[in-house]
């Protein structure tokens, strides 16, 4: 990856003796991933302690004078738990 990257920035051609179907060039995997009920009940509890941490930045925002808006911390945690539980069952049902 280096490689072509340096040659891609210097212009110069690659070198004659590279084995171009030495490297790996594609891999599938076609075994159904099953469910695994543990670790969604684990997802449901941290999604229930991120509705819990919400509650309380809100909460904190409303009593105490911050210099920012309750998003700037809630969001960021919204976003990572939709984006793991999104990449978990995208896993999970995909064809």
């Amino acid at each position: 990856m280096f490689a072509n990257l340096f040659q891609l920035i210097t212009g110069r051609p690659s070198h004659p003796e590279v084995d171009r179907n030495a490297f790996v060039q594609d891999v599938r995997v076609h075994r159904p991933m099953p469910r695994n009920p543990r670790l969604e009940w684990m997802m449901l509890a941290c999604w229930i302690l991120i509705a819990v941490k919400h509650v309380l930045i809100i909460w904190a925002c409303r009593n105490y004078p911050v210099p920012f808006h309750q998003l700037w911390v809630n969001f960021p945690t919204w976003l990572l738990g939709v984006l793991a539980t999104g990449l978990y069952y995208g896993r999970l049902y995909r064809k």
